[in-house]
């Protein structure tokens, strides 16, 4: 059986009808201070772009440079891109998204895989290719 998703004690349908100051009160103070701020400022027409996009107004996929916005519970079930400095990650939003900044979904940086070293990169290498001459 699985178990039902719950965020701090609630479940999934109480957070889809809380408004967004009753879901503020769930996060952690630095979450709370930020949503409060952006949501006046920077954040908006990214709201009316979820919005949009939830009642079918809109078809194409969203884009955002806003990773310091928190993931809110009707963002579920979105592909958003979010600008990691180069392009933009589409990613899905899950349940277990719900309360993360969209910075931490969207890593910047790769792995780095280093080659194979090339003629002239070691000592031994520099000496076999002038043999070969």
């Amino acid at each position: 059986m699985a178990e039902k998703f719950t965020y701090r004690g609630k479940s999934l349908e109480e957070l889809k009808q809380m408004d967004l100051n009753e879901f503020a009160k769930l996060l952690t103070s630095r979450k709370r201070r930020s949503l409060s701020r952006e949501i006046l400022k920077k954040a908006a027409p990214l709201l009316k772009k979820i919005r949009d996009t939830n009642e079918g107004k809109r078809k194409k996929p969203i884009k955002t440079h806003l990773r310091t916005m928190v993931v809110l519970p009707e963002m579920l079930g979105l592909t958003i891109g979010i600008h990691n400095g180069k392009e933009f990650n589409e990613v899905l939003i899950q349940e277990e998204m719900i309360g993360l900044y969209l910075g931490e979904i969207s890593q910047t940086r790769k792995k780095v895989t280093h080659g194979a070293a090339g003629i002239g990169a070691t000592k031994s290498s520099t000496a076999s290719a002038s043999k070969a001459k």
